[in-house]
């Protein structure tokens, strides 16, 4: 059941989709990237106390969550390494941003909801073809 989870054992057949996914993955992974890497070149400021701590945690656990969501997290989403538990911490922190930041505000929250469902609708397709998750079944599948 894990290896299912981690490793969906039916791909995608078309090649059209497959690029198209690749594509998705590459573009939304690295715009989120973007931010991760803003929050971590600015590490030492935010944690001393500029970065929202909506989850009571402090604002060094914080900002090394959001840190790890989206830009770690988002490396292995553009490979399609891992592709859908690397996506669990990508969607938690655009949820946490979106509802206790934001707090259901549509004018300030809107990109981190538009991440958001895009993510969901990535998620629900798989990575596709052209990941090194469809490599490892490949490989999984001929070692049978």
């Amino acid at each position: 059941m894990i290896k299912n989870f981690l490793f969906p054992q039916t791909l995608n057949k078309l090649n059209g989709a497959s690029v198209l996914l690749l594509v998705l993955r590459v573009v939304f992974g690295v715009l989120l990237m973007m931010h991760g890497f803003q929050k971590l070149t600015s590490f030492d400021v935010l944690a001393a106390g500029a970065f929202p701590d909506p989850l009571g945690i402090g604002g060094t656990l914080s900002v090394s969550l959001a840190i790890f969501g989206e830009f770690f997290c988002s490396a292995a989403f553009i490979l399609g390494f891992l592709y859908r538990l690397s996506m669990i911490p990508m969607m938690v922190t655009l949820l946490v941003a979106f509802i206790f930041v934001h707090k259901f505000n549509i004018a300030e929250g809107e990109l981190a909801l538009v991440y958001l469902v895009s993510f969901i609708g990535l998620y629900v397709a798989g990575p596709g073809r052209f990941s090194v998750d469809a490599l490892i079944v490949r490989r999984l599948n001929a070692a049978k």
